[in-house]
């Protein structure tokens, strides 16, 4: 053994052990995707992940999205690329804001993220926290309709409920039906709410 054998402990390749262990497992990415109906989501979410994710889905009328409350749903699939994998969970929230009444339409996005915080906190706390199933939110897409000249009481509500929670990226939907003087105009007024209303983004 020469000096500088003796004086090598091994730590320096913990972070390619890490890696690889981490690539071979693979990656949980849980992304909730808010707003009402029409918006778009389905289809940003298929864009963005050359998925068709919605496949199945039922487009419900307009009679039946007024009645209809907000609910959960949720749809994994596992991508891969490169040889990495990413088991990816989209959360939508069918009925956001498509009732006449829509106060309490944050309550139930909320108290899933919440839920999933505290499932993950009593698995980590447990023996067997080799396979904890990561489903806390990552990163929720909040979708603005267009039509708005900002942010409206039920938006602000749920993203001051929800920025010390999860990362918020705010999608003015359909933009493309805007003129560039439109979009301009209503993103300086979202972040002037934003702003306001001490919201991180």
């Amino acid at each position: 053994f020469t000096d500088r054998d003796r004086d090598y402990i091994g730590f320096a390749t913990l972070p390619d052990q890490v890696h690889r262990k981490s690539v071979k497992r693979g990656f949980d990415f849980t992304l909730m995707v808010v707003g009402e109906s029409g918006l778009g989501k389905s289809t940003l979410i298929n864009s963005l992940f050359l998925e068709d994710l919605y496949r199945n889905r039922k487009i419900p009328d307009v009679s039946e999205r007024i009645l209809k409350t907000t609910t959960i749903e949720r749809k994994t699939m596992e991508i891969e690329e490169r040889g990495v994998k990413l088991r990816l969970t989209v959360i939508d929230t069918p009925g956001f804001g498509d009732a006449v009444n829509c106060e309490d339409s944050w309550k139930v996005c909320v108290n899933y993220i919440d839920e999933q915080f505290r499932q993950y906190f009593t698995d980590e706390s447990g023996l067997n926290r080799r396979n904890i199933q990561d489903n806390r939110v990552h990163c929720c897409l909040y979708f603005v309709p267009p039509w708005g000249h900002s942010l409206r009481q039920m938006d602000l509500e749920l993203m001051k409920r929800l920025h010390r929670k999860v990362n918020i990226v705010v999608v003015i939907a359909k933009a493309d039906c805007l003129t560039t003087a439109e979009i301009a105009k209503l993103k300086k007024n979202i972040l002037s709410d934003i702003r306001e209303h001490e919201i991180q983004v």
